[in-house]
């Protein structure tokens, strides 16, 4: 059976959606979604998101993810963006008016701006170590060894696994070979998207992330959220950032425990296909 979809990105970091709002409940074979991320001979995508009626009555929609390696996923910041865009040219959703979605994470806000942004409520940063999951005693940092060396970086938890390593350029040839080395760490026993974070200055931040089930992408939204949640933890950034990806550039405010964690930033259409 032909199925519908929409290829879309946010700052680069690319997606398939498809609409199963019909079709609730439907499981992907993880096989058929390595087959379509394929970008040679696939769709390509770094995530599959899907759109179908919320779990949850306090809801509108729920949107499920699945890694291009088949896996699923908790949550993608650059994802929801691209699911609140969609919703909104459906006509099922309002410009400028608060939204509650479902992820397989939990509830998070959205708002589509008037300069076709899409700003998102990102709940509060989770710095407990049970919570990553990470396989350690509470610290503000810490330290693995990996690819020969020591690597001291922060953890923390967007919805999903995330740490976070400050270096001083990010054209260093060591992050190549360390990315997919963290990831996989046995540190983190669910795996974990890892940031590398290069500081310009206290508002300004550049990063690039290796995430868990799709390798080295152009952006990753909860990855700028966990790179300015540890950056301003530890002291080193401002309640607002810009974080500078590969693909672009978000905004990400904080303003520390006790409040929740917003990321503003774009969310493009690329072409609408049958497969």
């Amino acid at each position: 059976m032909a199925t519908r979809f929409t290829k879309m990105h946010g700052i680069g970091n690319d997606f398939v959606i498809v609409d199963w709002r019909e079709d609730a409940g439907r499981v992907p074979n993880a096989a058929r979604i390595r087959a379509l991320a394929d970008r040679h001979t696939g769709i390509g995508f770094d995530q599959l998101i899907s759109i179908e009626p919320s779990r949850d009555a306090s809801c509108a929609f729920y949107y499920g993810l699945w890694n291009a390696d088949g896996s699923p996923a908790a949550q993608c910041g650059n994802g929801v963006r691209c699911v609140a865009a969609w919703l909104y040219r459906d006509g099922v959703i309002e410009r400028n008016e608060p939204v509650r979605l479902e992820s397989p994470s939990g509830p998070v806000t959205v708002r589509v701006l008037d300069d076709h942004n899409v700003t998102v409520d990102m709940g509060e940063p989770d710095f407990d170590p049970a919570r990553v999951p990470l396989d350690h005693a509470p610290h503000a940092t810490y330290t693995l060894h990996a690819g020969g060396e020591e690597v001291s970086f922060g953890a923390v938890s967007m919805g999903n696994p995330h740490g976070v390593v400050f270096v001083d350029d990010l054209a260093d040839p060591r992050i190549d070979h360390l990315g997919p080395l963290l990831t996989a760490h046995p540190i983190f026993p669910q795996g974990a998207n890892i940031g590398f974070v290069q500081r310009v200055a206290t508002d300004r931040l550049k990063l690039r992330v290796h995430e868990r089930g799709s390798g080295w992408t152009q952006a990753c939204g909860t990855g700028a959220c966990a790179a300015a949640a540890v950056s301003q933890a530890l002291g080193l950034a401002a309640p607002v950032v810009a974080v500078e990806l590969p693909g672009g550039t978000l905004t990400i405010e904080w303003h520390g425990p006790g409040h929740t964690l917003w990321m503003t930033g774009p969310a493009a259409f690329v072409f609408e296909g049958e497969v």
